[in-house]
């Protein structure tokens, strides 16, 4: 394939994702359909499975990519010479972040509204959001293997962080349409959240 032609294909799995975007948004998961996508994104049926086998995978994509904008580059991971506190602030400001996506709101709803009606078809994008948190998981697990937290639970320690954020960040914006936050309040429910959960669990070695 030449560089023009990956380009071209690039260009048009960029729009799939935009018009797939816009009609979850706009019609919810039941209604919409890789016909509608196509219509939208200004491609065949057949160009959307080339670059998504289901509408489950491509909802699933959406979350993901969502995920990575809100963390750039990379996800914060756990670091043995630096303190605790930092590490943990950075990694509940980039899932702030992705809580204050208005694409993640919008979608988050109709995938809560797919587990409603159709709790079997939601699973995959279940996982897929449990993806998206179980990085704090594994960040918790590593302090608490280098004796930094004490915890024997690194799951259940992981969900009260997350019940933390999302009572401000998700739930207010997802059932009462309530607006993100904005910078000084995500910084004050982060920083409070750090300082609850460390005064729990931070080892006193």
């Amino acid at each position: 394939m030449t560089s023009s032609s990956l380009r071209l294909s690039e260009r048009k799995r960029a729009a799939i994702v935009q018009a797939a975007v816009s009609e979850f948004r706009t019609a919810g998961y039941e209604a919409t359909s890789m016909d509608r996508i196509a219509a939208m994104a200004g491609v065949s049926k057949r160009t959307v499975y080339n670059h998504f086998p289901s509408k489950e995978a491509l909802f699933e994509l959406i979350l993901e990519q969502l995920w990575e904008w809100s963390t750039g580059d990379e996800e914060p991971r756990y670091v043995q010479e630096r303190p605790l506190r930092p590490q943990l602030h950075a990694l509940l400001m980039a899932k702030l972040r992705l809580l204050g996506d208005v694409n993640f709101i919008d979608l988050a709803r109709v995938a809560l509204a797919e587990v409603i009606h159709a709790p079997e078809r939601a699973q995959g994008i279940i996982r897929r959001i449990e993806t998206v948190e179980c990085g704090l998981t594994a960040w918790i697990r590593s302090a608490t293997a280098a004796g930094r937290l004490q915890l024997d639970d690194p799951e259940f320690a992981a969900r009260q962080l997350h019940g933390l954020l999302k009572s401000f960040a998700f739930w207010p914006q997802i059932t009462l349409g309530l607006a993100p936050l904005d910078e000084a309040e995500g910084l004050r429910v982060v920083d409070s959240a750090v300082t609850m959960f460390l005064a729990s669990y931070q080892s006193g070695d």
